[in-house]
């Protein structure tokens, strides 16, 4: 095995991943693979900026300047401010352990407070695509060949659960359940456990793609519901071999349809899926216990971006030279907390 060039750096890595966080903290499971994802990633892209292996990275490597173009090409790909703030948060949090732990580390930790959180903007206009450009993209994929198969189907399943993309990718085959009301179980956050129906057209493929990739599989099986194959072994599909599809499909679909965004990534989906359904009714307290939001004010993102939606829509339909183009003012049309507090609760 090649020897690492520091030491330090993966000896402390090893001690917070394997005890400090399961034994000593005793961090959820989840905790602890958002800490895992958030240091693998900031690896990796030091090892693509450097053209290095991964054991020839050292402390010194990551700089303030390092971990800020980490940061933002998080936000490139297409995820938000509060993604960003929390891989900062998780690469913080190792910091301070390996300074708490060895003197020599505590300069690096310096480094990294450099690098401040960014403010998400006070009204958040979420991003979602048409359920036109969701129709063109599910058409991308060659259905007659087993990856396309694979490929509609989890974008499929991704739009019809609003789920994470780390959700979708933890989904096992005993989680689905088919019967008169199919539905999946999602592990998401903190260990929370939420069960989200499935539509009968979703199971449809469900059923085609399970015939292709897990057909000798039992319906209890623990076997990752997707899964790449390498040497000789079936393991749990990576997120990124998943963003990597999906990002190809959007661009193939933008060629054919003007409403699909320029950057189609998987939390895209998980919006749209929501948007769409309150747009056509569903009620608000219901859609953040679908998306498994903690608080309501997360899921206020939909109501503000719908509202915004009509008051464009009035302002394109109003004439130029019309007086009524006076009286359209953003203002009346942004809804606040109290607003749908009333409405949720019977006192609008």
């Amino acid at each position: 095995m090649t020897k690492v060039k520091d030491p330090m750096l993966f000896g402390l890595i090893h001690d917070f991943f394997m005890e400090h966080l399961p034994k000593q903290k005793r961090s959820s499971r989840h905790t602890i693979k958002a800490y895992r994802e958030a240091m693998n990633a900031l690896l990796g892209f030091v090892q693509r900026e450097k053209g290095l292996n991964l054991h020839e990275i050292t402390f010194k490597m990551i700089d303030s300047s390092m971990l800020a173009n980490f940061l933002e090409n998080i936000e490139r790909q297409g995820c938000s401010v509060s993604t960003r703030n929390h891989r900062l948060n998780c690469i913080r949090s190792f910091y301070n352990y390996a300074a708490k732990m060895e003197p020599a580390a505590v300069f690096y930790r310096e480094e990294v407070q450099k690098v401040p959180k960014k403010n998400s903007p006070k009204l958040e206009i979420v991003e979602y695509m048409s359920e036109a450009a969701v129709k063109a993209i599910l058409e991308q994929p060659n259905v007659s060949i087993k990856k396309g198969l694979r490929d509609q189907f989890l974008m499929i399943l991704l739009y019809d659960t609003g789920a994470r993309i780390q959700e979708l990718m933890d989904i096992r085959l005993k989680d689905v359940h088919a019967g008169k009301t199919p539905t999946v179980t999602l592990h998401g956050k903190g260990d929370k456990i939420r069960t989200v129906p499935l539509m009968e057209k979703t199971m449809e493929h469900f059923r085609r793609y399970v015939g292709v990739y897990h057909r000798n599989e039992p319906v209890y099986s623990d076997q990752y519901l997707f899964y790449t194959h390498r040497n000789g072994q079936n393991g749990k599909m990576c997120e990124d071999t998943a963003r990597r599809f999906i990002r190809s499909y959007g661009a193939m679909a933008k060629k054919r349809c003007s409403e699909v965004p320029d950057n189609v990534h998987p939390h895209l989906w998980r919006h749209s899926r929501a948007m769409h359904l309150y747009q056509n009714g569903m009620d608000l307290v219901l859609v953040s216990q679908w998306l498994g939001h903690a608080k309501l004010d997360t899921t206020l993102i939909y109501a503000r971006a719908d509202t915004e939606q009509k008051r464009k829509a009035i302002e394109a339909a109003t004439a130029q030279g019309s007086p009524l183009r006076e009286s359209i003012d953003a203002q009346r049309y942004t809804i606040s907390d109290d607003d749908v507090i009333r409405q949720l609760y019977g006192l609008r």
